[in-house]
């Protein structure tokens, strides 16, 4: 009875292990993307009125991501707005707690 026994803790043990390790390797890997927080942060800096170029959020733990943005700026050159206001922004949206922002200046091209 013994040898039975252990046989079917370790069964016990390889299911929730396996399980495990499926769970914790999509989240370290970014595999499940949470669409929602994406959408948040993407309209707070259209919103605001300027163009995004990059955007990763990623998740820090239950409940609370990171966000790196990059941006560039769309108004005029001598009213660019410095990373602090994005990040006044962003930070008023629930459960993003580590963001970082990089804002380019709009350039206008000389036709």
């Amino acid at each position: 009875m013994d040898p039975l026994a252990g046989i079917v803790g370790v069964l016990v043990i390889a299911n929730w292990s396996y399980g495990l390790m499926r769970d914790t390797g999509a989240m370290l890997l970014d595999v499940n993307q949470d669409n929602k927080m994406i959408g948040k942060v993407r309209s707070v800096i259209e919103m605001a009125g300027d163009k995004l170029l990059d955007l990763h959020v990623w998740r820090l733990g239950p409940g609370h991501f990171g966000a790196l943005v990059s941006l560039v700026s769309l108004v005029t050159r001598d009213k660019n707005r410095d990373p602090a206001f994005y990040l006044a922004s962003l930070v008023q949206i629930k459960g993003l707690s580590h963001i970082t922002v990089e804002v380019n200046a709009y350039q206008q091209l000389a036709v």
